[in-house]
């Protein structure tokens, strides 16, 4: 028995489901999970000393790379003055100009602890400001572990095939409205259906907690439209996406502009963090400057701070990080096509920038309806295929692998040969 068995056993009866975050149970897949040890680059090396190219990057922080010697740097020279004050510090103050200077729909920033405290602050400020009560989601879409962004949420819930939460009271389901990704006309349905009681349409403008799935051309203008029109506020869930597909995020990608916008992931650079912003005149009725209550111990933490600023500092000073990423995921993206055209196996490859997700289904994936038409137990024999290769996969299909700028030419090259290894031997 190998030691990340050993220690899942251990855990079993240590943590729910011997994880603390249940995609992680390699539920999905079979097996139980690989414990990790150490990281450097594009590379991940396990407690049992197997090394493998990652395609997770901590489900997406890692845009510069595990440990990048900068970010490191910056965070031992911050470790030697303190880990937290619970005080103001100028980091808050660098880090919060650098977002609203990168991110076109941000003119005012509140930081958090994580993606889910972020995007529930923003509902609630959006409720407060139009004092509207129900908001509208779209299937498949996934915001966190907030009561309201539970109902038919994608990512671990859909992996899991959870239906809508126990414990999400039915006056919070009333008050949560879905509406079909890519179908504006489901959306003018419900806004029709709820006239002036929507205070805001939240969205992943490019959605990755159900696979990779970008928005068809239009969707996204046709969403600004309506909610100018309706006084409904657009809130644009970058958490993933944001410093992801752009320098400024999917609104500045797709030239539309949210009213509020929730980032994480790389704004922390691998540590806990979150942060919502927006239109100035909204963010101003956030407490103190406002009525809107929400504080957090250690929201604006040093490290977290220390490790976002030097990640978008190096993000934004070199031009040609961007489209580095856009040519070794388009690479693979393209060197895994061709495996699978070879094959003949039925496939949809999506991707926008550095994310991708593969799904083993032959419809167009446009929406949660398309997406759960995937051949799961097919992914779930790929993922094992290509873990025992060396290839770090999502352990689900619905999401999104995520390249570096340290995944060089040698690790797209390995990977679409183990992926070719692997798909000849599903095939079997």
């Amino acid at each position: 028995m190998n030691k990340s068995t050993t220690l899942f056993d251990d855990a079993l009866s240590l943590l729910p489901g011997g994880v603390n975050s249940p995609v992680r149970a390699f539920r999905a897949v079979g097996g139980s999970p690989v414990f990790m040890e150490s990281a450097a680059g594009s590379k991940l090396r396990d407690v049992d000393g197997n090394e493998y190219i990652d395609y997770i990057g901590s489900w997406g922080p890692f845009i510069l790379g595990h440990s990048h010697p900068r970010v490191v740097a910056a965070l031992h020279a911050q470790l030697d003055k303190a880990t937290s004050f619970g005080a103001p510090t100028e980091l808050e103050n660098l880090l919060a100009a650098k977002i609203i200077d990168m991110v076109p729909g941000i003119e005012m920033v509140r930081m958090v602890n994580s993606g889910t405290e972020a995007t529930l602050s923003a509902i609630r400020l959006a409720r407060a400001f139009t004092r509207r009560e129900k908001i509208l989601k779209f299937e498949g879409c996934y915001h966190g572990h907030g009561d309201s962004f539970l109902i038919k949420a994608g990512s671990g819930v859909a992996t899991l095939g959870l239906p809508d939460s126990p414990g999400v009271t039915s006056s919070t389901a009333e008050d949560t409205l879905t509406a079909r990704f890519n179908d504006i006309d489901s959306v003018e349905e419900m806004v029709k259906a709820f006239p002036d009681r929507i205070a805001c349409i939240i969205l992943e403008p490019v959605v990755g907690n159900m696979g990779c799935v970008p928005p068809d051309e239009g969707f996204l203008e046709a969403l600004r439209a309506l909610c100018t029109r309706e006084g409904i506020l657009l809130l644009f869930d970058e958490v993933m996406t944001g410093f992801r597909v752009a320098p400024g995020g999917a609104q500045q990608r797709y030239n539309v502009t949210p009213d509020l916008t929730t980032l994480g992931k790389i704004i922390g650079g691998g540590l806990p963090v979150g942060a919502y912003g927006g239109r100035r005149d909204i963010m101003e009725m956030i407490a103190p400057a406002g009525p809107v209550y929400q504080a957090g111990t250690l929201s604006g933490n040093p490290l977290a701070m220390t490790a976002g600023l030097e990640t978008l500092r190096l993000l934004s000073g070199d031009d040609g990080l961007y489209p580095l990423l856009e040519r070794q995921a388009a690479r693979l993206a393209d060197g895994i096509r061709g495996n699978l055209d070879e094959l003949g196996l039925p496939y949809v490859s999506n991707r926008v920038g550095s994310m991708l997700t593969l799904f083993f289904t032959d419809k167009p994936v446009h929406s949660w309806d398309e997406a759960k038409t995937c051949d799961t137990e097919l992914y779930a024999r790929y993922f094992t295929e290509m873990l025992k290769r060396g290839i770090y996969l999502a352990p689900a299909q619905f999401e999104a692998a995520f390249l570096s700028i340290m995944h060089d030419d040698d690790d797209i090259d390995r990977t679409i040969e183990a992926n070719r290894e692997s798909l000849r031997a599903i095939v079997k």
